[in-house]
């Protein structure tokens, strides 16, 4: 299993390899790999992902072909929120716009179709994107939404369109492919939540997107669901 993140996922026993795609330096993958063997995890690996420089997803995907020969779960989890931006529908900045579809869109497509192959080799391969409330169309419409972050929102919904035609012309081979949002969560993407209330830990967020990562061969597939394993409009 392939996670994109730092060190914001929960540290879970997995009957497959796991493996932590970084988009910084070594030094912070020494730094996980010594905290993650000792919870017992000894053999998660790591490798140094930038989703939005396709020379290092290629990379990334040759080492854990020669290491692993094959991926069964990959978890498009990195992303930017660029809120600290002008995101106003009237004037936003296009360069922000473009640097958020460039991890949250681009980003995404070009890791899935790298790793596809890898994935083909799974006798149960799973795509999960990680994707958020606003990037529903049917949620930002209702009259008492408030929260239009033109880049956020609009690069996380062409994510869940691309999801869609994804899961579409992969069901014929058996590769799920999901998108799910773990709700309201504490981290770096959202300046760990200050000057808001309600936001879980990293670990409840985490935890609420395991099942669709987990899935068995009659798990679902071309569908959002949100934080309470239900079905949320696209």
């Amino acid at each position: 299993m392939l996670v994109q993140g730092t060190r914001q996922q929960e540290r879970r026993r997995c009957t497959f390899p796991l493996l932590i795609a970084h988009l910084n330096s070594f030094k912070k993958i020494t730094f996980d790999s010594d905290t993650l063997h000792s919870e017992g995890l000894k053999t998660a690996k790591f490798v140094l992902i930038d989703v939005t420089k396709l020379p290092t997803i290629e990379a990334a995907k040759e080492t854990i072909e020669k290491v692993e020969g094959r991926l069964d779960v990959l978890v498009n989890n990195a992303g930017v929120g660029k809120f600290s931006e002008n995101q106003n529908a009237t004037s936003a900045s296009i360069p922000v716009i473009r640097d958020a579809f460039e991890t949250n869109f681009y980003g995404v497509i070009q890791t899935s179709i790298t790793f596809l192959p890898l994935l083909r080799k799974s006798s149960g391969g799973v795509i999960l994107n990680v994707s958020s409330e606003l990037g529903s169309n049917s949620f930002q419409a209702r009259p008492e939404n408030h929260y239009h972050f033109v880049a956020y929102n609009t690069s996380k919904a062409a994510l869940n369109s691309y999801t869609i035609a994804l899961a579409s012309e992969l069901k014929k081979e058996g590769i799920k492919v999901n998108v799910a949002t773990p709700g309201f969560t504490a981290t770096k993407l959202n300046n760990y939540g200050q000057g808001a209330q309600g936001a879980q830990t990293v670990k409840e967020g985490a935890s609420a997107l395991l099942p669709w990562i987990l899935l068995d061969k009659d798990g679902p597939t071309g569908k959002f669901f949100d934080s309470k394993g239900e079905e949320f409009p696209w």
